[in-house]
């Protein structure tokens, strides 16, 4: 048995903060991560590192760059992202569900929440390289303000600065190391029970949970999200197999939020099934507000321009998900090519001069696919070209008979060559989790808080229904990673109740 003040359970970006916080907060700390050193990082080390932040504009987001890059500076702009636009893009995301209380508290803690991560060693970077190639364009182009930063070097980047953070306040990580139940005392958490090849270890203390959520799990994924959810891909770490979501509810936590929902997006159709550390989010594939999508069938099925793709990409996996196969395919024609964020050069384009070779080439039927983009086409308006705007809605809509709509970057398809990628659904985290308050406590089913129970990050449900804001994710893990990691130090020091 070990004793120590905070037992923080997982080791991705929520965990890790939790960790810093409550030893800052002078609490003695242990982390337990499942996964062996080498595969350490959770989630967080395949993520893209977008942050969404409330801030004032460029100028307010200077002090936090790394390095600032004057190349990149001069070629962009950002527009302030208020506090309240914020909440309400989370909210309409949402269809309104996530309680206020917990999306305001982001909300408002954010950029402070990466201030504090820049004094413990994270450095941060604009995110303009990662959405389009500007080598390849002219001008100055509007970042969208809700997703104009993120860490440098990604999600790899990110884990590092903060496992060097760790190791600088000396914390300890048991690697190889899975929590597999609570210490319990009635509704009250004593520590974590970790399993060893011979034994069961307990590590005692208040306890934060940050292991994240279920999607690593394929039982779970079909019992939760449903028929078809079994098979798909695994963006992230193979370790998040919802053990300790498990584990908690039997102890009496509330479950809450949206269980058959999650945050699945479209990977390239190669992607392994579960994440590769080699390739992290080399394989999602983005650009499709510039395309058209189409299923095995030659048919359209999604509005792909429907908003910003920060606001639409967690629920367009789901829609491939739901095609014959599981794959779909995003077709560009030379007008939009150019248009491709970097991460597609890790993929193998299929290329023809003409819409019946690329249809062969793709196994579709060729009729069907003349059919789709002939009706598009048609439904596009002639002066597309002049009003297109690939840096911000631009309005210039489709709305072809039998089809869905094209919001926004309605392009007609008629300009070889023809450049397909094959996608398929890959999911990233889901939705469902413990029910949490303000101050990041676990409550129990009848509402109230279970004493020495704390959550953070993918573990904690009623943040995010049906769609999901890139970068939300991350920065919900940090703010209330801080909230949880102090709260648990002070009720361990004494400092609380």
């Amino acid at each position: 048995m070990t004793e120590t003040d905070v037992v923080v359970v997982g080791a991705g970006n929520a965990a890790l903060v939790a960790a810093l916080a409550a030893h800052e907060a002078g609490a003695r700390v242990i982390v337990l991560e499942a996964a062996p050193e080498e595969e350490r990082g959770g989630n967080s080390r395949f993520s893209g590192g977008i942050f969404r932040a409330a801030h004032d504009g460029l100028e307010s987001l200077r002090p936090l760059l790394a390095d600032s890059d004057e190349k990149v500076l001069r070629r962009v702009s950002v527009g302030p992202y208020t506090r309240r636009r914020y909440a309400e893009e989370w909210l309409a995301a949402a269809m309104g569900r996530p309680p206020r209380d917990l999306v305001d508290t982001v909300v408002d803690r954010s950029f402070e929440t990466l201030e504090w991560m820049r004094r413990q060693g994270v450095e941060w970077e604009l995110t303009a390289n990662k959405l389009f190639d500007l080598d390849n364009l002219d001008g100055v182009h509007e970042l969208p303000p809700g997703g104009a930063i993120r860490a440098k070097g990604e999600g790899v980047g990110l884990m590092e600065r903060l496992f060097a953070a760790v190791e600088r306040a000396g914390i300890e990580i048991r690697y190889g190391a899975p929590a597999a139940g609570l210490i319990t005392r009635g509704a009250a958490v004593d520590g974590v029970l970790v399993h060893r090849e011979d034994g069961v270890d307990e590590v005692r203390g208040a306890v934060v949970l940050a292991s994240g959520g279920f999607e690593a799990n394929p039982e779970m994924r079909l019992r939760y999200l449903g028929p078809g959810w079994d098979l798909v891909r695994v963006r992230g770490t193979r370790y998040n197999m919802g053990t300790m979501l498990t584990q908690a509810l039997l102890a009496g936590a509330q479950p809450a939020g949206h269980w058959g929902g999650c945050h699945a997006s479209p990977q390239d159709a190669a992607h392994p099934p579960v994440g590769d550390l080699r390739m992290t989010d080399k394989l999602s594939r983005y650009s499709y507000p510039y395309a058209i999508l189409v299923n095995g069938e030659g048919r359209r099925f999604v509005d792909e321009g429907e908003n910003e793709v920060w606001l639409t990409y967690a629920k367009t996996g789901a829609a491939i998900m739901r095609q014959t196969g599981g794959v779909a395919y995003q077709v560009f024609d030379r007008k939009t090519a150019h248009l491709l964020e970097p991460r597609y050069r890790t993929g193998t384009p299929v290329q023809a001069g003409t819409l019946a070779e690329l249809a062969g080439k793709l196994g579709v039927p060729a009729d069907a696919l003349a059919e789709t983009v002939s009706a598009f086409n048609t439904a596009v308006a002639a002066d597309a070209g002049s009003r297109f705007d690939p840096m911000r809605k631009d309005g210039v809509a489709a709305g072809p008979q039998g089809q869905p709509p094209k919001s926004n970057w309605a392009q007609t398809v008629d300009e070889p060559p023809f450049t397909a990628y094959a996608v398929t659904c890959g999911i990233t985290f889901t939705y469902g989790g413990l029910k949490i308050d303000t101050a990041g406590r676990v409550l129990d089913t009848t509402g109230r808080p279970m004493p020495g129970l704390y959550a953070t990050g993918e573990i904690a449900g009623d943040f995010f229904y049906h769609n999901y804001a890139a970068g939300s994710g991350l920065v919900r893990g940090a703010v209330f990673g801080r909230i949880a990691g102090e709260n648990a130090a002070a009720r361990a020091t004494g400092a609380a109740g």
